[in-house]
């Protein structure tokens, strides 16, 4: 619950981005899912997310409505759709990923030497927790 509520608070916090209209919770993890995995369908992303595939098909058509998404049909399969990121959603990706890090740097600063160094230290615990709950997750081109 803890990282759940600190990854709410820090995304709630992230100041307005010049130029970048806000994206819903839903919208941006989907975002992110097709920036980390392009290809992917909207059946391998609900999947992955744990969405209904309605939702995630809203999001997707909002991404795409915005110039985020793109849709390109499957070279061995026409009738399959796979998601790609476009060039704004990778330019947008590094301005959220810079106005999400101003905030924390800001937090980390008002921290004690002791406080820090725990935090600094749980980072390779955190990575391999985050590895190893993705590692039954399969991406187009992993298999």
């Amino acid at each position: 619950m803890l990282l759940r509520d600190l990854s709410w608070t820090i995304h709630r916090r992230v100041p307005d981005v010049t130029g970048i209209e806000p994206l819903t919770s839903t919208d941006l993890a989907v975002l992110k899912h097709v920036l980390e995995a392009p290809g992917m369908t909207v059946t391998e992303l609900s999947r992955h997310m744990a969405l209904k595939q309605s939702n995630t098909s809203a999001a997707v058509r909002t991404l795409a409505d915005r110039g985020l998404v793109t849709k390109e049909s499957s070279a061995s399969d026409r009738r399959i759709s796979r998601l790609f990121p476009t060039d704004k959603a990778m330019a947008q990706d590094e301005a959220i990923g810079d106005a999400w890090a101003g905030p924390i740097r800001k937090a980390l600063a008002g921290l004690d030497a002791a406080q820090a160094a725990a935090l600094d230290d749980a980072v390779q615990a955190l990575q391999a927790l985050n590895s190893r709950l993705r590692s039954d997750q399969t991406f187009p081109g992993s298999s």
